[in-house]
């Protein structure tokens, strides 16, 4: 264990535009559908974990070009946060489709963070964004799907 000022980084930007949610919340309620209690025990277990652990993992060396990926995968992450903001807060506008991608502002983070743990060569940060995955994903899909039943999502 050890400092990681990257992996601190990654973690504040893309969890940050979060916070969104409480002082900009979506004008259109969110869905509130059950999700199986593993998901989203998984899904705030990995939050929590990807917001603490690549801070907290010093590198074990580096392989750069994955920095690449962290950077367009957060990029893009931003940009659909743009997107929440230019659509007037719909909540549709955080699950829907891009480019047949299902849930984007779900999947993205999980390739930030996956992309992290090749780049920073963490098996820890690479446990922590397994997890998100595991629930984040699949909680995303479950509230997509309430909306689309709602008429609200694509």
């Amino acid at each position: 264990m050890g400092f990681s000022l990257w992996g601190l980084i990654v973690s504040a930007i893309v969890l940050l535009p979060n916070l969104l949610l409480v002082a900009l919340p979506p004008r259109t309620p969110l869905p509130r559908p059950r999700v199986p209690v593993l998901w989203a025990a998984a899904e705030r277990v990995g939050q929590a974990l990807c917001l603490v652990v690549p801070a907290v993992t010093a590198p074990g060396g580096s392989a750069p070009g994955w920095s690449i990926v962290v950077v367009v995968a957060v990029v893009a992450y931003l940009a659909l946060w743009g997107r929440y903001l230019r659509t007037g807060r719909q909540a549709a506008a955080l699950f829907d489709p891009v480019w047949r991608v299902p849930v984007p502002m779900a999947i993205l983070p999980v390739v930030a963070f996956a992309a992290t743990a090749a780049w920073l060569l963490s098996p820890w940060i690479a446990a922590s964004a397994a997890l998100l995955a595991i629930g984040h994903i699949p909680s995303s899909l479950t509230r997509a799907r309430a909306l689309r039943e709602a008429g609200r999502v694509g």
